[in-house]
Protein backbone atom coordinates (compact mmCIF):
# COMPACT_ATOMS: atom_id res chain seq x y z
CA UNK A 1 0.00 0.00 0.00
CA UNK A 2 3.21 2.25 0.24
CA UNK A 3 2.31 4.19 -3.57
CA UNK A 4 -1.25 4.83 -1.96
CA UNK A 5 -0.74 5.77 1.20
CA UNK A 6 1.57 8.22 0.49
CA UNK A 7 -1.18 10.30 -1.29
CA UNK A 8 -3.17 9.96 1.46
CA UNK A 9 -1.49 11.27 4.46
CA UNK A 10 -3.19 13.37 7.01
CA UNK A 11 -1.01 15.70 7.94
CA UNK A 12 -0.38 16.65 4.86
CA UNK A 13 -3.86 16.46 4.01
CA UNK A 14 -4.46 19.33 6.65
CA UNK A 15 -1.30 21.49 5.50
CA UNK A 16 -2.85 22.00 2.13
CA UNK A 17 -6.43 22.44 3.59
CA UNK A 18 -5.06 25.46 5.25
CA UNK A 19 -2.91 26.71 2.59
CA UNK A 20 -6.40 26.89 0.27
CA UNK A 21 -8.30 28.29 3.42
CA UNK A 22 -5.88 31.40 3.72
CA UNK A 23 -6.01 31.74 -0.28
CA UNK A 24 -9.28 32.26 -1.02
CA UNK A 25 -11.00 35.67 -0.30
CA UNK A 26 -14.50 35.00 -1.94
CA UNK A 27 -16.75 32.15 -3.65
CA UNK A 28 -15.52 30.11 -6.30
CA UNK A 29 -17.25 27.00 -8.00
CA UNK A 30 -15.07 23.88 -8.99
CA UNK A 31 -15.79 21.55 -10.99
CA UNK A 32 -14.56 18.36 -11.32
CA UNK A 33 -14.83 16.33 -14.12
CA UNK A 34 -14.09 12.60 -13.79
CA UNK A 35 -16.47 10.47 -11.46
CA UNK A 36 -13.70 8.40 -9.97
CA UNK A 37 -12.51 12.58 -8.85
CA UNK A 38 -16.26 12.63 -7.63
CA UNK A 39 -15.88 9.60 -5.66
CA UNK A 40 -12.80 10.26 -3.73
CA UNK A 41 -14.39 13.82 -2.58
CA UNK A 42 -17.67 11.98 -1.42
CA UNK A 43 -15.43 9.27 0.14
CA UNK A 44 -13.16 11.53 1.74
CA UNK A 45 -15.78 14.29 2.61
CA UNK A 46 -13.37 16.42 1.06
CA UNK A 47 -16.00 18.76 0.01
CA UNK A 48 -16.97 19.26 3.64
CA UNK A 49 -13.48 19.71 4.52
CA UNK A 50 -12.59 23.19 2.25
CA UNK A 51 -13.67 26.31 3.16
CA UNK A 52 -17.29 27.83 2.78
CA UNK A 53 -15.71 29.64 -0.30
CA UNK A 54 -15.63 27.30 -2.18
CA UNK A 55 -18.01 24.80 -3.90
CA UNK A 56 -17.39 21.76 -5.79
CA UNK A 57 -20.08 20.61 -8.57
CA UNK A 58 -19.67 17.83 -10.39
CA UNK A 59 -19.18 17.58 -14.44
CA UNK A 60 -20.35 14.94 -16.83
CA UNK A 61 -17.07 12.29 -16.53
CA UNK A 62 -18.73 9.17 -16.23
CA UNK A 63 -19.29 7.65 -19.53
CA UNK A 64 -21.85 5.25 -18.52
CA UNK A 65 -23.91 7.75 -17.25
CA UNK A 66 -23.51 9.86 -20.48
CA UNK A 67 -24.53 7.08 -23.23
CA UNK A 68 -27.72 7.62 -24.77
CA UNK A 69 -30.72 5.61 -23.58
CA UNK A 70 -31.51 4.49 -26.88
CA UNK A 71 -28.11 3.04 -27.15
CA UNK A 72 -28.96 1.21 -24.50
CA UNK A 73 -31.91 -0.38 -26.06
CA UNK A 74 -29.74 -1.02 -28.92
CA UNK A 75 -27.92 -2.94 -26.84
CA UNK A 76 -30.84 -4.99 -25.10
CA UNK A 77 -32.18 -5.40 -28.74
CA UNK A 78 -28.94 -7.26 -29.87
CA UNK A 79 -28.53 -9.58 -26.44
CA UNK A 80 -31.83 -10.61 -26.81
CA UNK A 81 -31.30 -12.21 -30.70
CA UNK A 82 -30.60 -15.94 -30.28
CA UNK A 83 -27.68 -15.49 -32.56
CA UNK A 84 -25.84 -13.17 -30.85
CA UNK A 85 -23.50 -12.70 -28.11
CA UNK A 86 -23.11 -9.09 -26.19
CA UNK A 87 -19.71 -8.56 -24.64
CA UNK A 88 -19.89 -5.48 -22.09
CA UNK A 89 -18.28 -4.03 -19.11
CA UNK A 90 -20.00 -4.77 -15.75
CA UNK A 91 -21.12 -1.78 -14.56
CA UNK A 92 -23.53 -1.45 -18.10
CA UNK A 93 -25.70 -4.55 -17.06
CA UNK A 94 -27.71 -2.26 -14.43
CA UNK A 95 -27.88 1.00 -16.86
CA UNK A 96 -31.69 0.96 -17.34
CA UNK A 97 -32.85 1.55 -20.52
CA UNK A 98 -36.55 2.96 -21.76
CA UNK A 99 -38.14 -0.79 -20.46
CA UNK A 100 -35.54 -3.07 -19.29
CA UNK A 101 -31.56 -3.42 -18.68
CA UNK A 102 -28.86 -6.13 -19.67
CA UNK A 103 -29.10 -7.81 -16.32
CA UNK A 104 -32.57 -8.49 -17.17
CA UNK A 105 -32.31 -9.66 -20.50
CA UNK A 106 -29.42 -11.71 -19.90
CA UNK A 107 -32.02 -13.29 -16.88
CA UNK A 108 -34.60 -13.89 -19.30
CA UNK A 109 -32.00 -16.03 -21.48
CA UNK A 110 -30.07 -13.52 -23.28
CA UNK A 111 -26.17 -14.33 -24.23
CA UNK A 112 -24.64 -11.54 -21.54
CA UNK A 113 -21.23 -11.80 -20.58
CA UNK A 114 -19.07 -9.61 -18.75
CA UNK A 115 -15.47 -8.49 -20.52
CA UNK A 116 -12.83 -6.71 -18.62
CA UNK A 117 -10.91 -5.94 -21.77
CA UNK A 118 -12.02 -6.09 -25.44
CA UNK A 119 -10.03 -8.05 -26.58
CA UNK A 120 -11.86 -10.93 -24.73
CA UNK A 121 -14.91 -10.37 -26.82
CA UNK A 122 -12.20 -10.97 -30.15
CA UNK A 123 -10.87 -13.94 -28.22
CA UNK A 124 -14.96 -14.97 -27.62
CA UNK A 125 -15.54 -14.21 -31.39
CA UNK A 126 -12.61 -16.65 -32.59
CA UNK A 127 -14.06 -19.66 -30.46
CA UNK A 128 -17.32 -19.16 -31.09
CA UNK A 129 -17.90 -18.84 -34.90
CA UNK A 130 -21.41 -19.84 -35.03
CA UNK A 131 -22.07 -16.55 -32.95
CA UNK A 132 -22.46 -13.11 -33.88
CA UNK A 133 -20.05 -11.42 -31.20
CA UNK A 134 -21.21 -7.73 -30.47
CA UNK A 135 -18.92 -5.66 -27.93
CA UNK A 136 -20.89 -2.66 -26.24
CA UNK A 137 -17.81 -0.56 -26.54
CA UNK A 138 -18.44 3.12 -24.03
CA UNK A 139 -15.95 5.38 -22.56
CA UNK A 140 -13.91 8.62 -23.09
CA UNK A 141 -10.27 8.78 -24.68
CA UNK A 142 -9.41 6.49 -21.65
CA UNK A 143 -10.73 3.47 -23.04
CA UNK A 144 -10.90 4.36 -27.33
CA UNK A 145 -7.20 2.97 -27.73
CA UNK A 146 -7.77 -0.50 -26.59
CA UNK A 147 -11.57 -0.30 -28.25
CA UNK A 148 -9.81 1.02 -31.18
CA UNK A 149 -7.17 -1.98 -31.15
CA UNK A 150 -9.79 -4.92 -30.82
CA UNK A 151 -11.39 -3.62 -33.79
CA UNK A 152 -8.09 -3.49 -35.65
CA UNK A 153 -7.12 -6.62 -34.64
CA UNK A 154 -10.45 -8.43 -35.48
CA UNK A 155 -9.58 -6.99 -39.16
CA UNK A 156 -6.24 -8.32 -39.17
CA UNK A 157 -8.06 -11.65 -38.37
CA UNK A 158 -10.51 -11.62 -40.92
CA UNK A 159 -13.36 -12.02 -38.38
CA UNK A 160 -16.71 -12.07 -39.87
CA UNK A 161 -18.79 -12.43 -36.62
CA UNK A 162 -16.95 -9.69 -34.59
CA UNK A 163 -18.56 -5.87 -34.34
CA UNK A 164 -18.90 -2.86 -32.02
CA UNK A 165 -21.83 -0.96 -30.44
CA UNK A 166 -19.79 2.14 -29.90
CA UNK A 167 -20.39 4.86 -28.13
CA UNK A 168 -17.08 7.08 -27.22
CA UNK A 169 -17.25 10.25 -26.30
CA UNK A 170 -14.84 12.72 -25.77
CA UNK A 171 -14.59 15.25 -22.67
CA UNK A 172 -13.36 18.63 -24.32
CA UNK A 173 -16.05 19.84 -26.60
CA UNK A 174 -18.34 18.79 -23.50
CA UNK A 175 -16.74 21.53 -21.23
CA UNK A 176 -16.73 23.57 -24.49
CA UNK A 177 -20.45 23.46 -24.17
CA UNK A 178 -20.76 23.72 -20.37
CA UNK A 179 -18.64 27.24 -20.33
CA UNK A 180 -20.90 28.33 -23.23
CA UNK A 181 -24.22 28.16 -21.66
CA UNK A 182 -25.67 31.61 -20.09
CA UNK A 183 -26.48 29.18 -17.12
CA UNK A 184 -22.56 28.24 -16.01
CA UNK A 185 -21.53 28.69 -12.76
CA UNK A 186 -17.93 27.01 -12.92
CA UNK A 187 -15.03 29.01 -12.84
CA UNK A 188 -12.31 26.39 -12.68
CA UNK A 189 -11.80 22.68 -13.94
CA UNK A 190 -10.18 19.81 -12.87
CA UNK A 191 -9.39 17.79 -15.71
CA UNK A 192 -9.57 14.12 -15.76
CA UNK A 193 -5.94 12.82 -15.38
CA UNK A 194 -6.88 9.45 -17.35
CA UNK A 195 -7.75 10.93 -20.15
CA UNK A 196 -5.02 13.61 -20.19
CA UNK A 197 -2.48 10.29 -20.02
CA UNK A 198 -3.73 9.76 -23.32
CA UNK A 199 -4.46 12.86 -25.12
CA UNK A 200 -2.05 14.93 -23.33
CA UNK A 201 -2.52 19.01 -22.41
CA UNK A 202 -3.19 20.44 -26.23
CA UNK A 203 -7.22 21.13 -26.27
CA UNK A 204 -7.49 21.69 -22.90
CA UNK A 205 -4.72 24.63 -23.04
CA UNK A 206 -7.17 25.92 -25.93
CA UNK A 207 -9.86 26.05 -23.70
CA UNK A 208 -7.90 27.34 -20.91
CA UNK A 209 -7.21 30.53 -23.44
CA UNK A 210 -9.73 30.42 -25.17
CA UNK A 211 -12.73 30.67 -22.38
CA UNK A 212 -9.73 32.28 -20.01
CA UNK A 213 -11.12 29.54 -17.78
CA UNK A 214 -8.01 28.53 -15.28
CA UNK A 215 -7.56 24.56 -15.58
CA UNK A 216 -5.94 21.76 -13.55
CA UNK A 217 -5.21 18.43 -14.69
CA UNK A 218 -5.92 16.33 -11.35
CA UNK A 219 -4.98 12.64 -10.31
CA UNK A 220 -7.63 10.46 -8.11
CA UNK A 221 -6.26 10.52 -4.78
CA UNK A 222 -7.24 12.74 -1.83
CA UNK A 223 -4.08 14.82 -1.66
CA UNK A 224 -3.72 15.01 -5.84
CA UNK A 225 -7.40 16.48 -5.54
CA UNK A 226 -6.68 18.86 -2.85
CA UNK A 227 -3.49 20.38 -4.21
CA UNK A 228 -5.61 20.26 -7.83
CA UNK A 229 -7.99 22.55 -5.50
CA UNK A 230 -5.23 24.86 -4.17
CA UNK A 231 -3.65 25.35 -7.84
CA UNK A 232 -6.51 26.71 -9.45
CA UNK A 233 -7.67 28.37 -6.02
CA UNK A 234 -3.90 30.36 -6.79
CA UNK A 235 -5.09 31.13 -10.53
CA UNK A 236 -8.15 32.48 -9.66
CA UNK A 237 -6.90 34.90 -6.54
CA UNK A 238 -4.55 36.10 -9.35
CA UNK A 239 -6.61 36.24 -11.83
CA UNK A 240 -4.54 33.57 -14.11
CA UNK A 241 -6.21 31.19 -16.46
CA UNK A 242 -3.74 28.78 -17.77
CA UNK A 243 -3.56 24.88 -17.61
CA UNK A 244 -1.47 23.25 -15.49
CA UNK A 245 -0.55 19.63 -14.73
CA UNK A 246 -0.89 18.10 -10.91
CA UNK A 247 -1.06 14.65 -12.00
CA UNK A 248 2.98 14.96 -13.20
CA UNK A 249 3.41 11.26 -12.28
CA UNK A 250 1.05 10.18 -14.93
CA UNK A 251 0.46 12.21 -17.20
CA UNK A 252 2.78 13.44 -19.97
CA UNK A 253 2.44 16.77 -22.29
CA UNK A 254 2.16 14.56 -25.53
CA UNK A 255 0.14 11.97 -23.91
CA UNK A 256 0.30 8.67 -24.97
CA UNK A 257 1.66 9.12 -28.61
CA UNK A 258 1.01 5.04 -29.76
CA UNK A 259 -2.74 5.26 -28.10
CA UNK A 260 -3.24 8.44 -30.31
CA UNK A 261 -1.95 6.96 -33.56
CA UNK A 262 -4.18 3.63 -33.35
CA UNK A 263 -7.38 5.59 -32.73
CA UNK A 264 -6.72 7.95 -35.67
CA UNK A 265 -6.25 5.05 -37.98
CA UNK A 266 -9.54 2.83 -36.38
CA UNK A 267 -11.79 6.27 -35.50
CA UNK A 268 -13.26 9.63 -37.21
CA UNK A 269 -14.37 12.43 -34.76
CA UNK A 270 -18.29 12.50 -35.01
CA UNK A 271 -21.30 14.12 -33.61
CA UNK A 272 -22.45 12.70 -30.37
CA UNK A 273 -25.14 12.65 -28.48
CA UNK A 274 -24.91 12.34 -24.41
CA UNK A 275 -27.85 10.96 -21.96
CA UNK A 276 -29.08 13.98 -20.52
CA UNK A 277 -26.98 16.46 -22.07
CA UNK A 278 -27.92 15.90 -26.35
CA UNK A 279 -26.60 16.09 -29.19
CA UNK A 280 -22.26 18.02 -28.96
CA UNK A 281 -21.08 18.65 -32.03
CA UNK A 282 -17.62 17.11 -32.67
CA UNK A 283 -17.64 15.16 -29.14
CA UNK A 284 -17.43 11.46 -30.15
CA UNK A 285 -15.44 8.46 -32.71
CA UNK A 286 -16.90 6.42 -35.07
CA UNK A 287 -15.38 3.66 -36.41
CA UNK A 288 -13.74 4.99 -40.24
CA UNK A 289 -15.08 3.67 -43.21
CA UNK A 290 -12.72 0.52 -43.91
CA UNK A 291 -13.69 -0.51 -40.38
CA UNK A 292 -17.82 -0.39 -41.32
CA UNK A 293 -17.82 -4.09 -41.35
CA UNK A 294 -17.40 -3.87 -37.27
CA UNK A 295 -19.89 -1.17 -36.74
CA UNK A 296 -22.56 -3.30 -35.34
CA UNK A 297 -25.15 -0.67 -36.20
CA UNK A 298 -24.63 -1.15 -39.85
CA UNK A 299 -24.44 -4.77 -39.52
CA UNK A 300 -27.60 -5.22 -38.10
CA UNK A 301 -29.32 -2.60 -39.71
CA UNK A 302 -30.25 -0.46 -36.62
CA UNK A 303 -32.01 2.96 -37.07
CA UNK A 304 -31.94 6.14 -34.81
CA UNK A 305 -34.20 6.45 -32.68
CA UNK A 306 -35.39 8.91 -29.74
CA UNK A 307 -36.49 7.94 -26.02
CA UNK A 308 -37.77 10.36 -23.97
CA UNK A 309 -35.82 9.85 -20.15
CA UNK A 310 -37.66 9.61 -16.90
CA UNK A 311 -39.29 13.00 -15.83
CA UNK A 312 -38.80 12.52 -12.63
CA UNK A 313 -34.39 12.29 -12.78
CA UNK A 314 -32.29 15.20 -12.93
CA UNK A 315 -29.53 13.03 -13.84
CA UNK A 316 -28.78 16.25 -16.62
CA UNK A 317 -28.95 18.90 -14.31
CA UNK A 318 -26.53 17.01 -12.07
CA UNK A 319 -24.25 16.06 -15.12
CA UNK A 320 -23.79 19.70 -16.19
CA UNK A 321 -23.15 21.07 -12.91
CA UNK A 322 -26.61 22.80 -12.21
CA UNK A 323 -27.87 20.48 -9.30
CA UNK A 324 -26.75 18.14 -6.66
CA UNK A 325 -28.08 14.14 -6.46
CA UNK A 326 -29.31 15.00 -3.66
CA UNK A 327 -31.38 18.11 -4.93
CA UNK A 328 -33.80 15.19 -6.75
CA UNK A 329 -37.24 14.01 -4.78
CA UNK A 330 -36.33 11.09 -5.89
CA UNK A 331 -33.06 10.63 -4.33
CA UNK A 332 -32.28 7.34 -1.93
CA UNK A 333 -36.03 6.67 -2.15
CA UNK A 334 -37.60 6.15 -5.64
CA UNK A 335 -34.11 6.14 -7.16
CA UNK A 336 -31.67 3.63 -6.24
CA UNK A 337 -28.64 1.93 -7.27
CA UNK A 338 -31.48 -1.74 -6.89
CA UNK A 339 -34.25 -0.07 -8.84
CA UNK A 340 -32.10 3.36 -10.73
CA UNK A 341 -34.25 6.28 -12.63
CA UNK A 342 -30.86 7.46 -14.37
CA UNK A 343 -27.18 5.83 -14.93
CA UNK A 344 -25.74 8.17 -12.24
CA UNK A 345 -27.79 6.13 -9.54
CA UNK A 346 -26.04 2.92 -11.13
CA UNK A 347 -22.30 3.33 -12.40
CA UNK A 348 -19.50 2.46 -10.43
CA UNK A 349 -18.55 6.40 -11.69
CA UNK A 350 -21.69 8.57 -11.02
CA UNK A 351 -22.50 11.03 -9.10
CA UNK A 352 -25.23 9.92 -7.45
CA UNK A 353 -23.86 6.43 -6.80
CA UNK A 354 -21.51 8.34 -4.83
CA UNK A 355 -24.17 10.70 -2.51
CA UNK A 356 -25.92 7.15 -2.42
CA UNK A 357 -22.95 5.39 -0.68
CA UNK A 358 -21.42 8.02 1.33
CA UNK A 359 -23.96 10.93 1.75
CA UNK A 360 -27.52 10.31 1.66
CA UNK A 361 -27.78 10.11 5.46
CA UNK A 362 -27.62 13.05 7.41
CA UNK A 363 -24.69 13.88 9.42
Amino acid sequence: MKYIDEYRDEEIARALLARIAQRVTRHWVLMEICGGQTHTIMRYGLDELLPGGLELVHGPGCPVCVTPLELIDKAIALASRPEVVLVSYGDMLRVPGSHSDLLRTKASGGDVRIAYSPMEAVKIAQASPQHKVVFFAIGFETTAPANAMAVWEAKRLGLKNFSMLGSHVLVPPAIRLLLSQPSNRVQGFIAPGHVCAVVGHGDYEKLAREFHVPIVIGGFEPLDLLEAVFMLVQQLEEGRAELENQYVRTVPRSGNVLAQKVMREVFDVCDRKWRGIGSIAASGYRLRPEFAAFDAEQVFGMEEGGVEEPSECISALVLQGQGKPTDCSAFATRCTPENPLGAPMVSAEGACAAYYQYRRHPR
